[in-house]
């Protein structure tokens, strides 16, 4: 099993200020670890100037922000406090679908690495909320780990409409996937749909977004025992299946 790394969420210059979270796929926070730096960033700086957010449309409700950690790696996130995955917010009816918007941008990965990389080598993923470290909601757009989509290639044909067990591990840990014709429902209520008690559950889930012959599949994991609940490590911050070497 590959093992999990500290990874830097997001930078930004702001003159000779420099703010930086870490988010580690592990949940566990560094020292001096400010769990509000990623909604500082946002509310403070991009909605002053748009900078140093790639995209602030405070009309849509949402934010894209270029991550410093991978070349392409772009974080989706909205531009009010919404802590993460728990948040009622999220099953609002008027609630921005941001899963729709983060995909609608996944061109920006094929951008920075300078070559078109396919759809379904890409993903989307959000952490629970033990496997995050920053309060703030941001869905991360990036490559999928190439023995993630292997794996996936070879099961789509067994996964359907229903909430199904992939029965093969991924890094470990069991995940399920559901299909979904498209991204008219955002995923967000596609799980709380499948929850008993969606305000008491949501935040132990973990969800990762691929494309898919017939529309998506939809992975879940959630928080139990040592799975602190991190599709993050579904995704490969490096490329490295899909992009040159001398881009990486």
């Amino acid at each position: 099993m590959r093992r999990r790394h500290l990874h830097l969420a997001g930078a930004a210059f702001i003159g000779t200020a420099v703010v930086v979270f870490a988010v580690l796929a592990g949940g566990w926070k560094t020292k001096g670890h400010d769990a509000d730096a990623l909604w500082k960033l946002v509310h403070n700086h991009c909605a002053v100037d748009g900078k140093p957010c790639t995209i602030y449309d405070a009309s849509a409700g949402y934010a894209l922000l270029h991550d410093r950690v991978g070349r392409g790696q772009y974080l989706v996130i909205p531009t009010e406090k919404i802590p993460g995955i728990e948040s009622p917010a999220l099953l609002a009816d008027d609630s921005p679908n941001y899963f729709a918007r983060a995909w609608a941008h996944r061109e920006y990965v094929s951008r920075a690495y300078g070559q078109p990389i396919p759809d379904d080598d890409l993903s989307l993923e959000i952490n629970s909320v033990r496997g995050r470290t920053q309060n703030q909601l941001h869905i991360h757009i990036d490559c999928l780990q190439p023995e993630v989509k292997q794996v996936l290639d070879r099961l789509d044909h067994g996964i359907d409409g229903t909430w199904r067990n992939l029965g093969e591990p991924l890094f470990g840990h069991q995940y399920r996937a559901i299909r979904l014709p498209d991204l008219k429902t955002s995923p967000f209520k596609v799980l709380a749909r499948d929850l008993q008690s969606p305000g008491d559950e949501m935040g132990r889930h973990t969800l990762l977004l691929v494309s898919s012959p017939n529309g998506f599949l939809l992975l879940d994991d959630y928080t139990h025992g040592l799975d602190v609940g991190s599709a993050e490590e579904l995704q490969d911050h490096t490329c490295a299946g899909f992009v040159r070497p001398d881009m990486r």
